[in-house]
């Protein structure tokens, strides 16, 4: 199963929209992380849906941050983007089998624990966190 690197791809392209004067076009984007275009109007278009982008349309138009880097969470970004921490399925309550339900059980408690545990720590983090940590 492929991992889901969407969230550091998009902190990645926030933060240079943020130095490079905060407008971007899906072109420019999509040149950056080497995919489609179409890709990129996706995945900001879900940014754009959370209210942490703006587009605009036209020859010098592109897409924008709504807020300072400061005041983005990586929480919102992962949030935005409705990605999935785990690939684990803990399975159905309503198995047949008692060992399996006890199973499904443990392991769903365990997934709410570890997924609770990092969305607690990207609410901590936030995009000028990142930038910070470069030169830029």
């Amino acid at each position: 199963m492929a991992k889901d690197a969407r969230l550091t791809r998009v902190t990645h392209v926030l933060v240079h929209m943020a130095g490079h004067g905060g407008l971007a076009a899906s072109d420019r984007i999509a040149e950056m992380l080497g995919t489609n275009p179409v890709v990129v109007r996706r995945m900001m278009g879900l940014l754009r849906n959370a209210g942490l982008v703006r587009s605009t349309a036209g020859a010098r138009g592109g897409w924008q941050l709504t807020r300072e880097l400061r005041d983005i969470t990586l929480l919102e970004v992962h949030r935005a983007l409705q990605s999935s921490v785990f690939s684990i399925d803990a399975g159905t309550m309503a198995a047949p089998c008692k060992v399996e339900r006890a199973a499904n059980e443990a392991i769903a408690g365990a997934l709410d624990t570890g997924r609770q545990a990092f969305e607690n720590a990207l609410a901590n983090i936030t995009l000028d966190d990142v930038r910070a940590a470069t030169s830029l």
